[in-house]
């Protein structure tokens, strides 16, 4: 007996089939739903399918998002093997079959029987910890786009309301410099403080972290901005109220990205691969921290090629007949933010030489008439045979 039981994961409910063995269903779907109630219930029906087996069944699904973690957490409470399978594995095994039938049950049907056919790696409790680390860099990514979306925003308001603003500080979006434009919104409200007065402020918000000095420069350059200024004030006054709601939304997305930066650095330094992964030049805290949660486990990936088709930089192929294609884009499949990761990582290495042995490899590939793009590519390509080498291998990288 080999049980299993395939389970097609929905928004708040599942279908689960099982079979004792290859070829022999047992029972009908089951379908439970996705609260205290309903796994109770799967619970029984997993113990039912053991007591039918003699052993306890293995439990397969797909990866769908964050739904199947309420089940899979469940399952490991009760220290049962999960096995969560990429989607894509499971589309081509359905396209395998000449009739078409799209059914919670088919599908959970169909994953049983993939079982039989697929070695698959279960669900470790190492692999727990980076799928944690995995939610948090992936928090970090949604956060920040929205953080962005809100400085382009800000920025557009800021063009019709105090353009000459931009410059005033090193970094317009500094705490400093947010919350005194929050005090000081228009040319008008500056021009009316004194340049005493708007030294003091500027020292009241950097606390003792800058010299009276620097606060009585800021506070002069203020008011020769504010003058430049094309307008006195605004004749909207709803941008007022919008440039204030954007600088409080600018302060509290910049709050929780810092949480979050330090929730995923210490869940990252627990790993040593951590560490080993930043001694390739060009791949600091935050890109090392989102490699290692989307690689998750190195023991997935026999071999190198693999890890490079999961990150989605192996080429495509299209062939027919005596035709070859010989200009092959990319498959993109996998984790886009995995690719994401790498491309940033050379893009930081070859700037500056900072990775010179990957400087010297995409130059070569330039002086091959490659372009840039294409450089850039085999570059990744590279980078991620090191990064397999460095994950199986445990030792840092060598320029030599």
């Amino acid at each position: 007996m080999n049980p299993v039981i395939g389970v097609d994961i929905s928004k708040g409910e599942s279908h689960a089939q099982a079979f004792l063995k290859r070829g022999l269903p047992y029972g009908k779907v089951f379908k439970f739903q996705h609260n205290l109630e309903g796994l109770a219930s799967f619970l029984d029906y997993i113990r039912d399918v053991e007591s039918a087996a003699g052993i306890r069944p293995s439990v397969v699904m797909e990866a769908t998002g964050h739904y199947h973690s309420p089940v899979v957490q469940f399952l490991d409470e009760h220290q049962y093997i999960t096995i969560v399978i990429n989607p894509l594995i499971s589309f081509e095994a359905k396209k395998t079959n000449l009739r078409r039938v799209k059914t919670d049950a088919a599908d959970a049907f169909q994953l049983g029987m993939l079982f039989y056919k697929e070695e698959f790696e279960p669900i470790k409790k190492r692999g727990q910890h980076l799928m944690n680390l995995r939610y948090l860099t992936r928090q970090y990514d949604s956060l920040t786009g929205m953080y962005v979306q809100v400085k382009l925003q800000f920025q557009a308001i800021l063009d019709q309301v105090f353009p000459e603003y931009r410059g005033v500080f090193g970094d317009l979006y500094s705490k400093v410099s947010l919350k005194l434009l929050a005090k000081y919104s228009t040319s008008k409200d500056v021009l009316e403080m004194t340049e005493n007065e708007i030294t003091a402020a500027i020292q009241s918000l950097t606390g003792r972290g800058r010299s009276a000095l620097w606060c009585l420069e800021r506070a002069q350059i203020l008011m020769a901005a504010a003058r430049r200024n094309p307008f006195k004030e605004t004749v909207f006054p709803s941008h007022l109220v919008s440039i204030q709601l954007l600088i409080k939304l600018l302060l509290q997305y910049q709050e929780h990205l810092a949480d979050l930066v330090k929730s995923v650095d210490a869940l990252a330094e627990e790993l040593l691969e951590y560490e080993l992964i930043q001694s390739i030049p060009g791949i600091g805290t935050k890109i090392a921290a989102t490699i290692l949660a989307e690689i998750g486990e190195i023991d997935r990936f026999e071999h190198a090629k693999k890890l490079v088709a999961f990150a989605g930089v192996d080429p495509s192929v299209f062939s027919s007949g005596k035709f070859v294609s010989t200009q092959n884009r990319i498959t993109k499949h996998g984790s886009r933010r995995l690719r994401s990761a790498l491309f940033q990582a050379v893009r930081c290495g070859i700037r500056s030489n900072r990775n010179k042995k990957l400087r010297a490899f995409y130059d070569k590939k330039r002086a091959e008439g490659k372009l840039f793009r294409v450089a850039v590519i085999a570059c990744v390509n590279k980078l991620i045979h090191w990064i397999f080498a460095i994950l199986t291998k445990k030792e840092s990288f060598r320029l030599d």
